[in-house]
């Protein structure tokens, strides 16, 4: 399986957009720390399909975004195994119906990706601009605030309770103190 350093070295060559880049890695400790409550032997596969997923983000056109990276995984000889590649294709649902996200996995990218953007503007509007002086309370408020963050896709994050089990509140404590654990690394 691909290594995190392999996959670093990607991300340099494929992402050059810093944002873009920070969100990668939110979500990969998203995906950490979920797969600690799902499948703890598998904490580095989810990782890393939370690493990768929007390697083809910047290079593909929106209709190929999440079928491209099987290209790069191929032109660079990468060896990336097949639930994580599922997984990526899967993350892109609402763009290919024929990928629908099946595992905790799966859905937990699919799910989560949206939920870092509005995290990072809700650390963003505070007045130190840190990740660290964000509470759990304020990203539910801001939630509902659809103007708040539009790019982010409430309906998907609300999938948690359904395809999860998990609670909305609990989701997004879940994934804000993962990415308040890699503050330093998102520069937040």
């Amino acid at each position: 399986m691909i290594k995190r350093e392999k996959a670093l070295e990607l991300l340099k060559k494929y992402i050059k957009t810093e944002n873009t880049a920070k969100h990668m890695l939110a979500t990969e400790a998203i995906m950490k720390a979920l797969a600690k409550r799902f499948e703890p032997e598998k904490e580095k596969i989810w990782a890393m399909a939370g690493l990768l997923h929007d390697l083809d983000y910047e290079i593909a056109e929106e209709k190929e975004h999440c079928l491209k990276v099987i290209d790069i995984f191929k032109e660079e000889n990468v060896d990336v195994l097949e639930e994580i590649l599922y997984a990526i294709q899967a993350h892109g649902f609402n763009l290919h119906p024929e990928f629908e996200p099946k595992s905790k996995m799966d859905w937990s990218l699919f799910i989560g990706d949206s939920l870092t953007g509005l995290i990072v503007a809700t650390a963003l509007v505070r007045p130190d601009r840190k990740l660290s002086s964000v509470k759990v309370k304020s990203v539910m408020k801001k939630f509902k605030v659809k103007s708040f963050a539009a790019g982010t896709r409430r309906e998907d994050i609300k999938l948690c309770e359904e395809k999860l089990g998990i609670p909305l509140r609990e989701f997004i404590e879940i994934s804000l103190k993962a990415m308040q654990e890699t503050a330093k690394e998102l520069g937040l």
